[in-house]
């Protein structure tokens, strides 16, 4: 069953192109407060984001496939030219890691190597939604990754993660990719966008 996407460039960072398959929240609206005095809304969320919190929060696996659908559905339109996919390292550990569960599904959809090995994470950092000023997230990810230059060095990457919020991870990804990697380009792709 395929879902409905909405496709939505996303732009002004240091990959060659990207986007997000839809945006994660349609709408949400204030409906008052409850018996505690705390606000409530009623929220309204995209097909894709519906999917991934279920497969985040619900621990739901049976979306893995529906999202890598949808992702491998928009990589054939919109074409990067990619050697690999390279998933966002997890910032929480879990028991299945969504962002990799669907890289894999759709490295393997595409017949596309998954290079776990081309970015790996060496300092534990804060979830970065806990921070909200983009300076003190720039430097809590100082230092946070290394990359393999045998498996990026001249290579045409696609980043993959899950939401796309401020675009400091994938920012600090990138440079490091590009910089240290020496990747000839990243191409960037989320499953959705505030």
């Amino acid at each position: 069953m395929s879902i409905d996407i909405n496709p939505k460039r996303l732009q002004g960072g240091p990959w060659s192109d990207g986007y997000a398959l839809h945006i994660h929240t349609l709408s949400s609206t204030f409906i008052g407060h409850d018996q505690y005095g705390h606000a409530r809304f009623e929220t309204v969320i995209s097909p894709v984001g519906e999917l991934l919190y279920k497969l985040k929060y619900r621990h739901d696996q049976t979306t893995v496939d529906q999202l890598a659908e949808a992702a491998e559905s928009f990589l054939k339109t919109w074409r990067p030219p990619i050697d690999a996919i390279v998933p966002v390292p997890p910032s929480v550990a879990r028991t299945h890691q969504p962002v990799i569960s669907v890289a894999t599904a759709i490295a393997e959809r595409l017949k596309v190597p998954l290079c776990t090995d081309c970015l790996t994470k060496v300092k534990q950092t804060p979830q970065l939604k806990d921070i909200t000023e983009y300076d003190k997230r720039m430097e809590a990810l100082k230092d946070a990754f290394t990359v393999s230059l045998e498996h990026t060095t001249g290579k045409s990457l696609l980043l993959f993660d899950d939401l796309y919020g401020s675009g400091a991870t994938v920012r600090h990804i990138i440079e490091v990719l590009k910089n240290h990697g020496r990747a000839k380009a990243v191409y960037l792709l989320t499953l959705t966008t505030r």
